[in-house]
């Protein structure tokens, strides 16, 4: 892996972190639930360094709330695995959507980059809701789906509709997209292509 690409993801995880701290902090709903926008790094690094990348920058993005969530939070030691396996997931996810529907290679890429944010977080719903249903009562005695009914999923879906948003105006965003592709020796994503069809 070339140093920029590293800097990437770790610059990548950074990210996710502060961005989890600040969200964390300011809004916090209840005892250990909190508003969480770490992904918006995960849908960075994988719309623009593919599923690997997305990948790898996702369990760093999950770090912090895995700590959070996790020893000081209700998932235990649990949540150091949980938390950045599903964070990973969205990221992987986020890269293999991209390259299949070539966002950022075909016009109105900004446009679609809504419902692919919406697509990518479903493997880490799937699997939030295992980790409630199975895993934490199997290894903590505690959880439920009903957790991750009434408080967790709400909350990502509200999450998740506000970073679409965000990540579709940053892939339109010629200046963000110029930026992030000189991480990458062969970018992907193409900053020229405009979201109206060329005639």
């Amino acid at each position: 892996m070339k140093a920029k690409t590293l800097s990437f993801i770790i610059m990548m995880g950074v990210l996710g972190n502060v961005l989890f701290a600040v969200s964390y902090y300011v809004g916090n709903i209840a005892p250990s639930i909190a508003f969480d926008f770490s992904l918006v790094a995960a849908y960075i690094a994988g719309f623009y360094g593919g599923p690997l990348i997305g990948f790898v920058s996702g369990l760093f993005v999950g770090v912090l709330p895995g700590i959070m969530f996790g020893p000081l939070g209700m998932s235990s030691w649990l949540g150091l695995f949980g938390l950045p396996l599903g964070k990973g997931l969205t990221g992987l996810t986020a890269g293999i959507l991209a390259r299949g529907l070539k966002i950022g290679r075909r016009p109105y890429s900004s446009l679609l980059t809504i419902p692919t944010v919406f697509l990518a977080y479903v493997p880490e719903c799937l699997f939030t809701y295992a980790y409630f249903e199975y895993l934490m009562p199997y290894f903590l005695g505690t959880g439920g789906a009903y957790i991750f009914i009434i408080y967790i999923l709400p909350k990502a879906l509200v999450e998740i509709t506000i970073m679409s948003f965000l990540i579709a105006a940053l892939m339109g965003n010629y200046g963000f997209s110029n930026f992030v592709n000189k991480f990458f020796a062969k970018p992907y994503i193409n900053p020229k292509l405009r979201t109206e069809k060329t005639v």
